[in-house]
Formats: C-alpha cells, sequence, structure tokens
C-alpha cells in the first residue's frame, strides 16, 4: 500500500517507488513533516525523526511547558501566529479582525485513485491502480471552518501532487487572505535554488542562487505565470549535477499570478512553499462556501536535475494532458505568421499551403489577421468572423480547400483581449478589466477582456465555436498577448474585487474546458506571447504551447533547455523560420535551425515560396527525418547532456532515447567557431550497456558501455571537419 497509517504514533508514511514521505500528528493536534527523500522501509514508529528541546529566547504553545514551540517544529501547513514567526501557508481574517487560527486534526481518509479538483486543472489517474489518494481534514472549531489537505501519490511515477480545499461551515464569512497549495519544511539549508526566469523572447533561462537565511522567491504578478518567472523551483544540493545527486522539485498547476518561496530560518531550516500569490488577494467564503487551491506537484529525485526533469515528464505527457493528442505523434505544421504578418490575401495562402504540401508539411496553421478589419495590432480583437477583404471565399472554404490538398487547417485566436476599434468594445466597454474613473493602460494596442464575467466567457464560446463549426479545423493556436492592468470587474462587489485575477484563470479554464470537450478532435496549442503562460495549467487543455517568440536556432538553446527542466518535449512548440532572424537577426544554417527545431513539436514558419530548389530538397528531407523519429522525439526519455548555462556557455548538448533503448537521437550545438580546439569527446547517456549500437553514417558499432563512459570523439562522428559559428551535429543511434 503506498499510503501507511500508524494508529499508535499516529504518523502517515506517503511512498513511492523511490521516494518516502513522512507526517505526523503533533502533540497539539496540528500536522508535523518528518521526512521527506529517498524512500525508507516501513516501521511501526517513526518517532525516532521528530526531536525537539528547550531553547531560549522561544515562545511556546502551552502554559507550563517550555519546550514546544512550533518555532522549532517542521510543519505541513503551518499558521502564523501562534509561536511560528515564519510566513505561513494560509491565512484566515475573521469577523473579529483576528487572523489567528487553530485547525487540528479531525480525520483521515485513504483510497484509491484520484479526485478532480472543481474548474481548476490536475493531474488525473486513468485507472484507480495508478494512484493513492490521502485527504487529513483539519478543523478549527472556533469559526467552524475545516481544511482538507489531499495527497495522491503516483507511485509509479515518484510524483506527489498537493492541493487543500477549504469549507466554511460557519454561520460568519470569513476571508481566505492567504491560501497556498503546498508547505514543506526541510531540515537544513545547504541548498542551491533553481529558478527559470527570463522576459518575452529570452524565456525560462536557468538561474541558480545558493540559499541564505532570510526569504527568497519568484513570483508573478501579472495576471498570468508569465514570461519573467516560471510556477517552478527545485531545490538541489550544492554537489548535485543534471545526472547525479538530492533535488526536490515543486511545479504549481497553475496559470495566474502565483508564488514560490523558501525561507531559511534562524536554525537553518528550509521551508518551501507555492500557491497563488497572496499579494493583491482575497476570498470571501461566505457560510456554505468552499476554495480550492491550485494542485502543487513534488517531485525528489536521487539522480540529479535530470532524474527529477524525467519524472515530470513522464508525469505531465501521461497524466495532466488529456484527450485525443495527449499519446498521438504531433503534425508537422507550417505558420505563415513570420511569412506574411498581415499582409496576406487567400491566393497567396493557398500558394502558401500548396508549396509546404509539396514539401511533406501535415498542417497549415492561418495565423493573425483572418478576422475583421485586422491589417495591424490596432483593430478588430474580439470580432471573429472572417475579413472578406482577404479571404473572399470565407474561413470556411479557404479551410476546405487547404484540406483538399490533403493537409490539415489550423486557425489563431486570440479569445482573451479586444481591441478599443472592434465592433465588441463599442457594445460591451464595460467587457473590459477596468476600474471607474481612472485610466486604462494599454499593451499591444488592446485591452483584457473580464473573463471573471460568465456572460464574457458565454460570449466568446459562441464566437468560437461557430467558427470551429462551420470549417474543417484541427488545430487552434490560442493566444493572449499582454499581461493584466488596473484588474477590476463591474461583475462583483467592492468586498470582491482581489478575486478578480484567479476568477479570470477560472474563466479561461471554463473557456477551454467547453472547447476542448466540444471539439475533442482539435489540437490546442497555448500561446502568450510567445512563453507568457506556459505552464502545467494550460498543459492540461492544450498539450502542446508556443514555447517563445524567439526562434532563433540559437537563443532556442537556452530556451528549450530551461523549459524541459519540468516540460516534456511533446509540450514545445518549435519551429524553423527565416533567416535573418526576425527576433535578433542572426544568420545560421537551415541545417541548425532544423537540428534545434527537432526537439520538439516541429514545425515552419518562413515563406516556402521564395525558397531555392536547393531549401525545398532540404526542407524535404529534414520533414522525413523528423516523421521517421517524432515518435522517440516526443515520447523518449529525455536528457540533458551540455549545458548552454554553463560557465562557457558554447556548447549544448542534449538526446531522447526510446524506452526500450533500441534508437536514440542526439543532438549537439556549437555556438561560436574556436581555432585549434583540440580532442572534444561526447558522451551518451540512458543507452543499455550490453548493446551493441551504429551510429548513422560511422562505420563502426559500439557498445552502450563504451558510449556512455569513454564517449565518442566528435570529429569523427560529424560532417564537417572545422565547423562553423552556429554549427550542429545529430547522432542516431540504432541497437544491432
Amino acid at each position: 500500500m503506498p499510503i501507511l497509517y500508524n494508529d499508535a504514533t499516529k504518523e502517515f508514511h506517503l511512498q513511492t517507488e523511490k521516494t518516502s514521505y513522512i507526517l505526523s500528528i503533533l502533540q497539539n493536534g496540528q500536522l508535523g513533516q518528518l521526512y521527506y527523500g529517498k524512500k525508507l522501509r516501513h516501521r511501526e514508529s517513526f518517532e525516532r525523526l521528530f526531536h525537539i528541546e528547550e531553547m531560549p529566547n522561544t515562545a511556546c504553545t502551552t502554559e507550563g511547558d517550555p519546550v514546544f514551540s512550533l518555532d522549532l517544529i517542521k510543519q505541513e501547513y503551518p499558521a502564523f501566529g501562534t509561536t511560528d514567526f515564519r510566513e505561513p501557508a494560509y491565512q484566515v481574517l475573521q469577523e473579529n479582525g483576528s487572523r489567528i487560527t487553530d485547525f487540528i486534526y479531525k480525520g483521515h481518509a485513504i483510497f484509491k485513485g484520484k479526485k478532480k479538483l472543481d474548474g481548476l486543472p490536475a493531474t488525473y489517474a486513468e485507472e484507480e491502480a495508478e494512484a493513492t489518494t490521502l485527504e487529513i481534514t483539519l478543523f478549527d472549531e472556533e469559526i467552524d471552518v475545516e481544511i482538507c489537505l489531499s495527497y495522491t501519490v503516483f507511485e509509479q511515477l515518484n510524483a506527489i501532487a498537493r492541493s487543500v480545499k477549504f469549507t466554511n461551515h460557519g454561520s460568519a464569512e470569513v476571508n481566505l487572505t492567504r491560501a497556498l497549495s503546498a508547505s514543506l519544511d526541510l531540515p537544513d539549508s545547504d541548498f542551491e535554488l533553481v529558478q527559470l526566469s527570463g522576459a518575452w523572447v529570452r524565456e525560462r533561462h536557468m538561474k541558480t542562487r545558493k540559499l541564505v537565511p532570510g526569504l527568497q522567491s519568484i513570483a508573478s504578478t501579472r495576471g498570468t505565470s508569465s514570461a519573467q518567472q516560471n510556477p517552478f523551483l527545485a531545490l538541489k544540493r550544492p554537489e548535485t549535477t543534471e545526472h547525479h545527486g538530492d533535488v526536490y522539485g515543486v511545479s504549481l498547476v497553475y496559470s495566474g499570478n502565483f508564488l514560490a518561496q523558501v525561507e531559511v530560518d534562524h536554525y537553518d531550516v528550509s521551508r518551501l512553499m507555492i500557491g497563488i500569490n497572496p499579494f493583491d488577494f482575497n476570498w470571501l467564503l461566505e457560510s456554505g462556501e468552499t476554495f480550492q487551491t491550485p494542485e502543487a506537484v513534488f517531485v525528489y529525485s536521487a539522480e540529479g536535475l535530470n532524474g527529477m526533469s524525467q519524472t515530470y515528464h513522464q508525469l505531465y505527457r501521461t497524466r495532466l494532458a488529456r484527450g485525443k493528442w495527449r499519446d498521438r505523434e504531433r503534425p508537422v505544421l507550417i505558420n505563415n505568421w513570420e511569412a506574411t504578418y498581415w499582409a496576406f490575401d487567400e491566393k497567396k495562402i493557398f500558394e502558401l499551403a500548396q508549396s509546404s504540401k509539396e514539401l511533406g508539411v501535415e498542417l497549415f496553421v492561418l495565423d493573425d489577421g483572418w478576422f475583421g478589419k485586422r491589417d495591424d495590432d490596432t483593430t478588430s480583437l474580439g470580432d471573429w468572423t472572417e475579413d472578406k477583404r482577404k479571404l473572399p471565399s470565407g474561413i470556411t472554404q479557404l479551410a476546405q480547400n487547404i484540406t483538399d490538398l490533403g493537409m490539415e487547417f489550423g486557425l489563431w485566436f486570440e479569445p482573451e483581449m479586444v481591441s478599443k476599434a472592434s465592433d465588441l468594445y463599442q457594445a460591451h466597454p464595460d467587457w473590459v478589466l477596468h476600474v471607474p474613473n481612472r485610466r486604462m493602460s494599454h499593451g499591444r494596442n488592446q485591452l483584457v477582456l473580464d473573463f471573471s464575467r460568465p456572460e464574457v466567457v458565454d460570449h466568446l464560446y459562441g464566437m468560437m465555436a461557430k467558427v470551429l463549426n462551420d470549417a474543417p479545423i484541427s488545430y487552434v493556436k490560442w493566444d493572449m498577448n499582454r499581461y493584466m492592468t488596473e484588474v477590476g470587474s463591474l461583475e462583483w462587489p467592492a468586498d470582491r474585487q482581489r478575486e478578480v485575477a484567479h476568477r479570470y484563470i477560472l474563466g479561461v479554464y471554463s473557456l477551454y474546458e467547453r472547447l476542448t470537450a466540444e471539439f475533442p478532435h482539435v489540437l490546442f496549442e497555448s500561446c502568450a506571447g510567445g512563453g507568457s503562460r506556459f505552464d502545467p495549467g494550460m498543459l492540461y487543455y492544450a498539450p502542446q504551447g508556443w514555447t517563445s517568440d524567439d526562434t532563433d536556432a540559437v537563443e532556442r538553446l537556452k530556451i528549450q533547455y530551461g523549459t524541459s527542466m519540468v516540460y516534456p518535449l511533446s509540450s514545445m512548440g518549435a519551429h524553423v523560420s527565416a533567416v535573418p532572424n526576425h527576433q535578433v537577426g542572426r544568420v545560421t544554417s537551415l541545417e541548425t535551425r532544423a537540428n534545434t527545431a527537432y526537439f520538439g513539436a516541429f514545425g515552419y514558419e518562413l515563406d516556402v515560396t521564395k525558397m531555392t530548389d536547393e531549401e525545398k530538397e532540404q526542407v524535404k528531407q529534414q520533414i522525413l527525418f523528423y516523421k521517421e523519429n517524432r515518435k522517440l522525439i516526443q515520447q523518449g526519455q529525455f536528457y540533458r547532456i551540455k549545458s548552454p548555462f554553463a560557465k562557457d556557455g558554447n556548447e549544448a548538448s542534449w538526446m531522447v532515447v526510446s524506452d526500450d533503448q533500441e534508437q536514440a537521437l542526439l543532438g549537439y550545438y556549437q555556438v561560436l567557431a574556436r581555432p585549434n580546439p583540440g580532442y572534444n569527446r561526447i558522451f551518451f547517456k540512458g543507452l543499455n550497456a550490453e548493446f551493441a549500437y551504429a551510429i548513422e553514417g560511422v562505420d563502426d558499432t559500439f557498445y552502450g558501455d563504451e558510449l556512455m563512459e569513454a564517449g565518442v570523439q566528435l570529429n569523427r562522428c560529424r560532417k564537417q571537419a572545422h565547423p562553423a559559428d552556429f554549427s550542429s551535429a545529430l547522432f542516431k543511434l540504432k541497437r544491432v
């Protein structure tokens, strides 16, 4: 049984194949944290893991007891104000102004399977045997409020999913001013914090810093998970590498404002927390109402950062992503955006589709500019009807013409935004996020629709559903191009205005849920100005996301490497685009652009009608290669080998290995050429030591142990004797 309860000592032992998580009911009825890490054998008592003693200058909970202080105890879901002076996981503001609570153990239940979360994305179990769940109920008798802590153990996947539900059983209303999803106290602070930070066109760069006393945090207040920070962090030992050593990861299945922080106290205990950002948040909980927090997913790995990532990849690819496209190989697509921007007509689009079909492309995507009177970014968002100036035959006929070529057809929407110059805004100016009598900020010449209002969501559903019903559309790119400002809503009273940001995200999830349920054949790709909302919450509805608006092959090395810390390759949209690159102006070879983009959901974003015959032939071969290897790439085990974030940062390398270890594909990348570089070896990962492998293009065979331990001289296996700047090479391995 993955979850065991020691009745005599009131301890819970949660076990996966490789990890143990142990908590207990403390003498005051609250919950304590005993251990999280490498798997321990079960015992009838883990009391030896709990120890406190009298310490100076410490407040204690019970008069006459100078020892029991929450300031000294590792806790599961800590509160503030009753001898623990660290930041709490939650706070409940009561009618008398008090924030002091006393939630004590009331009961628990252990059951197979996993419940859905109300209105929120979350991991799931397809069969009850895949997961076991523990629910612990805490109760504060004074205010008649209940907290349910949920822990789901994915035994085979070595992950634990946690969430919290508050229920107000009392007659008086309360306010949740802080309601994080999970807290974890670790016994020391000898860790480095790994985070994924950046900005537009340089999302999810790895940053590492040593823990110090006090608070260190990452957060978003932008209304989305953001390009600036990703809702994930890891704590690793200083000696931990990609493939060796201890690491604790936590990832939040949420797409809005979040907080992830570590507090190191005066005894070097590290408290890790994650959840909805308490900044500018409040939730009024009236009598009989509940509040559900988003889900946090914890992973412990003794096999380094890459071991942690592989757990997230498998869990999120198979038990977070859903639907028809979860396990299907993704089509090779072409998007017209960088080929035409807004300047296209029906003839140009069809010519692009025809030329793309001849090269082997399977899906044509019509991006921004097909609706309203959209010739630039100043107009028409919200008016989701085709622009007959550009498309006189309409979207339905264009889509039919392209599908008649033997291709699939996809379409771009930005449903959460509206232009002032639009019929929708003129009819409903109150439907945008704003505060009365205050100036409305703008971004990309657009305003944010108030998705906290059900009628707004209903209207957008009607508009999008009509287009999807009328035309043969199999793919939707869902974009969102600006952050929230003046976050207010005419829908909600004054005491609920700080709920609007969260209610907005619930509205987005609601629209996604309705559309994915009604159109299960459609592959949704999430996008937010590139990667500004690339998070697990989106992955639940859209099994792939646009990783970044930056399509430069060199910049993508860092972006894709960092993204892979949590997210599987199948979720990472990656395209070959034109040169000079439209974001950074760099010129890279068509080969290197493809060699980078292969490691994701592959496609093109350029004008193929302007290519030379030689380039077209090269693209044909690239598409054939990807089709032959996409199952391996999208579903294989991923290994990071050389980091572009290393001190030198001139090389990067990664690889995927099939589950049966019979084939593998390694990508190697060099940013700048070096004079007289000497001998360089590449070391493979994840192979079977006993298997003999052939490397495509090399007249020799190698055993797996040799490839992993001794490596192969790089120059022996690559075509170029003297590689240029921005060069790359692929190594395809097959068992012989």
